[in-house]
């Protein structure tokens, strides 16, 4: 993972697209916001002890006139749109203030697994959808963040159509889909991608019980993408992808705002 990833950002976005005086413009890209907002009903993890919370601390005039509002909020690490840092699964793993800016900024390849997901909850991807992926789009880039369309984000709201199951503190009876371990090895060994992403809760699927594939890629200090969305907007290749968590110190994860950039 030591490859800078910057460098694809160019390429990926920029050629061709006239900057505006002053840097880059805006205007010659479309932006796509693949990122839940926050909120009381936003969807933490059956065994997350709460979800998040927003507190009005001031809201309207003040004093002097003027018109002032602020809140406090609270929430896990893990839920919502976030991101996992490598430490979540692997000791020693990088914290999310320690993951280069570099790793957050990538050519996204989107792989398409919905059609399979909406009649098998428990769809994983594989090494076959892999390589046959690559055939049509060509080898997937060292350095690229792979993104898993499962069309799970529709249910998003909705619990029990989300995760199969709305038993608190129990996430033995999960189902919705994500990729597969011998998939996930292809991807981070040999591939060497940034980080996989998912339009679903978890990047392992939900019936499983020892989460192979955040450990392979935690292992290589890789970065999860969980609860995306909209990345039906995306074409296989040729995106550009900036998600940038919380800079918390030694934590684990955090919210994350995910966009993508491509070029008009």
């Amino acid at each position: 993972m030591s490859r800078p990833l910057i460098s694809f950002l160019v390429p990926a976005v920029l050629i061709g697209c006239r900057p505006a005086p002053g840097g880059f413009d805006p205007g010659s890209v479309r932006l796509v916001d693949l990122t839940h907002a926050f909120s009381p009903e936003t969807l933490y993890w059956p065994t997350s002890p709460s979800g998040f919370e927003l507190k009005e601390l001031a809201y309207g005039p003040t004093p002097g006139g003027w018109f002032y509002s602020s809140y406090a909020f609270a929430s896990p690490e893990h839920g919502g749109t976030h991101l996992d840092a490598p430490i979540h699964f692997f000791e020693g793993g990088r914290t999310a203030d320690e993951i280069p800016l570099e790793q957050l900024m990538a050519p996204a390849v989107v792989i398409d697994l919905s059609e399979r997901a909406a009649a098998d909850r428990d769809a994983r991807l594989t090494v076959d959808d892999v390589t046959t992926f690559e055939a049509s789009h060509g080898v997937i880039p060292a350095g690229a963040l792979v993104l898993l369309r499962t069309g799970w984000d529709a249910r998003w709201g909705d619990r029990m159509a989300y995760f199969g199951d709305t038993t608190a503190g129990d996430a033995s009876k999960l189902h919705f889909p994500g990729y597969g371990a011998d998939a996930a090895r292809l991807l981070v060994d040999e591939r060497r991608v940034a980080g996989l992403g998912v339009d679903s809760p978890s990047i392992d699927h939900g019936p499983s019980a020892d989460f192979q594939v955040h450990r392979i890629l935690a292992a290589k200090n890789g970065i999860g993408l969980e609860n995306l969305t909209g990345l039906g907007q995306l074409p296989p290749v040729g995106a550009t992808v900036i998600a940038l968590p919380m800079k918390i110190a030694k934590g684990s994860g955090g919210p994350v705002r995910v966009v993508a950039m491509l070029s008009r």
